[in-house]
């Protein structure tokens, strides 16, 4: 990591440094190789189950998680851990590989970073209809998320991307990530009015990743 790009801001340093410490924990090499959260999931001792391998929720609840309450839950990990150390993870089926990466990643780095583990707690809304949130210290929350984030997408790899024109779709399909992710990590370093910049004077045909 000796010489590596870091983003302008202190904040964005420090997560930057975490982040790259992850990917080469991770075996990469290169900023502009795509990360995979599941292969790291293993070494945080974090176990995916697939939604439908819940027991115990009535139809109503399932009906209600994956329908109109899907955007008010990305994932979380189960407090209690199993006997051997492992905690079970559950993903929205509904958000997609993009975003369930990017969820996966924020609760590998929740394991990395040292946090204590957030609990799934059963939330009455008032229609009557109950939900799974997450307890969560927000000053943990930020730092998983953006350390996440940055080990998906590199500071070093966005902004030679940005600077070779690529769109955000372009990026984002690179790394295997939302668009979301892609702006929200050019916003925090800095590199947005680069990119808007060159994209309005990007070339017809767009070019390909070296």
């Amino acid at each position: 990591m000796i010489g590596a790009a870091l983003p302008p801001t202190s904040k964005g340093r420090f997560y930057e440094l975490r982040a790259l410490s992850l990917r080469e924990f991770a075996g990469l090499r290169h900023p502009e190789e795509p990360l995979d959260p599941f292969a790291l999931a293993r070494f945080a001792k974090l176990l995916v189950v697939d939604f439908d391998q819940i027991e115990g929720l009535s139809p109503q609840a399932r009906a209600h998680l994956l329908g109109e309450g899907a955007e008010a839950w990305s994932g979380g990990a189960c407090s209690r851990p199993l006997p051997n150390g492992w905690r079970l993870i559950i993903l929205n089926p509904t958000h997609g590989p993009q975003r369930n990466n990017a969820t996966l990643m924020e609760e590998v780095c929740h394991v990395f970073l040292g946090h204590k583990a957030n609990r799934l707690a059963v939330v009455n809304e008032s229609n009557g209809q109950q939900i799974i949130a997450r307890d969560y210290n927000p000053q943990d929350e930020e730092a998983a998320y953006a350390v996440g984030a940055a080990a998906l997408v590199p500071f070093a790899a966005l902004r030679r991307f940005v600077r070779d024109g690529l769109s955000i779709s372009r990026i984002a399909r690179h790394f295997n990530v939302s668009r979301e992710l892609v702006e929200y990590r050019l916003k925090v370093t800095r590199l947005w009015a680069e990119y808007r910049a060159r994209q309005a004077k990007e070339a017809p045909s767009e070019p390909q990743p070296r």
